[in-house]
């Protein structure tokens, strides 16, 4: 990947609905090159696809909470994440806790109805978000 790349990824976390052309002129190549190397780079999978970003609040979700997991029972787990809607994201940690998930729900009350579900799968430990000061930040 040389800086043309590096200049393709770092437009299109700005925006990634610019169109090729703008594309090309922001780097400073044509619309049918900038289209070849931005269809390299999904194809080389260094771009994995392209998403909308929700404002939690505006669909009624409120709460925000990172929860630690001590579990012995890694499989369930997963899938009780995979398949539970107000999981976006669940990640395998090395060390004392097997994983950290990240919950969007509407409230305290959901919040606490989730991690009831949850602790079947092992132990939990809630930290509710106050805010969040770097979001969405570009990769370098």
């Amino acid at each position: 990947m040389d800086e043309i790349d590096k200049s393709i990824l770092i437009e299109l976390q700005h925006n990634a609905r610019i169109s090729v052309t703008e594309l090309g002129k922001k780097i400073g190549l044509s619309t049918p090159a900038a289209n070849e190397r931005l269809k390299k780079l999904e194809e080389k999978e260094v771009i994995e696809g392209y998403r909308a970003v929700i404002n939690p609040e505006k669909v009624n979700k409120h709460v925000t909470a990172f929860i630690l997991y001590d579990t012995k029972r890694c499989k369930e787990f997963r899938e009780f994440c995979k398949e539970h809607p107000s999981v976006i994201e669940c990640h395998r940690l090395a060390g004392q806790f097997s994983y950290l998930v990240k919950v969007v729900t509407e409230s305290v009350h959901t919040l606490e109805h989730f991690i009831d579900e949850s602790m079947i799968y092992g132990q939990p430990s809630s930290l509710i978000n106050l805010s969040s000061p770097v979001k969405h930040k570009p990769l370098a």
